[in-house]
């Protein structure tokens, strides 16, 4: 996900090992190029434009593309809306960080999103990142996915919502390895532009609260056979 919402960054409180998943599919209207931030005027989309994208691309195949200046218009559309944020400057100084540099595919640009959100948080100090290129793990899928856990010596496997649609549970569970799946806290913070939600990207977070924004990450989960749309 491009600076992704504070769920992901739950996710990655409890995690040991985080593996970058870049070499699948990338899935048009998904969250890999887009994020939601909140606007006085409600949800914005915050998207990078993409070059020449065909179907069935995967996400380390597909590219930004720059005939227009998508960098700026994020950095402006941010200044704009959190305008009003005690720690605007910092959150504009970790995108303007990430935006520096090339990125050869949107795998590595989403990557280094996520990235710089867990260094600002202190999410990488107890967190090992391991790209999927580095592990030489074949197949698709629930069965690949459970090499990939098996492969890394894993006992436990925590995922999002969407793992229900795929996961074979049972083949996990004859391999030792528990699944569980994210109860997301959805704790709230001090948020600019009324009501208060959590479907937005976790810059939200670092302009309004800072470094202290740890403190509303609270991630628990339940078993996949207590989760509501188990098979």
């Amino acid at each position: 996900m491009l600076f992704p919402w504070v769920g992901q960054l739950e996710q990655v409180r409890l995690a040991d090992i985080y593996v970058h998943y870049t070499d699948v599919q990338f899935s048009k209207g998904s969250f890999v190029n887009r994020v939601q931030i909140k606007t006085a005027s409600g949800p914005c989309w915050m998207t990078v434009p993409l070059a020449d994208l065909r179907f069935g691309q995967r996400i380390d195949q597909v590219r930004a593309s720059d005939k227009r200046p998508w960098r700026d218009e994020h950095l402006a559309l941010l200044a704009d809306a959190y305008a009003d944020a005690p720690h605007l400057d910092a959150m504009l100084d970790m995108v303007r960080g990430v935006y520096a540099r090339d990125y050869a595919h949107l795998g590595a640009l989403t990557t280094a999103s996520l990235l710089a959100l867990c260094r600002y948080f202190g999410l990488d100090r107890h967190c090992r990142f391991v790209d999927i290129g580095e592990l030489g793990v074949s197949g698709t899928g629930s069965a690949r996915v459970l090499e990939i856990v098996r492969s890394l010596g894993g006992t436990t496997y925590v995922t999002g919502h969407g793992g229900a649609n795929y996961l074979d549970h049972a083949a996990f569970d004859r391999s030792g390895i528990e699944v569980e799946y994210m109860d997301y806290a959805k704790v709230p913070y001090p948020q600019l532009h009324g009501e208060f939600t959590s479907f937005v990207s976790a810059l939200d977070l670092v302009a309004n609260v800072g470094s202290r924004g740890g403190e509303y990450m609270r991630p628990r989960t339940i078993s996949w056979k207590d989760f509501p749309t188990h098979d």
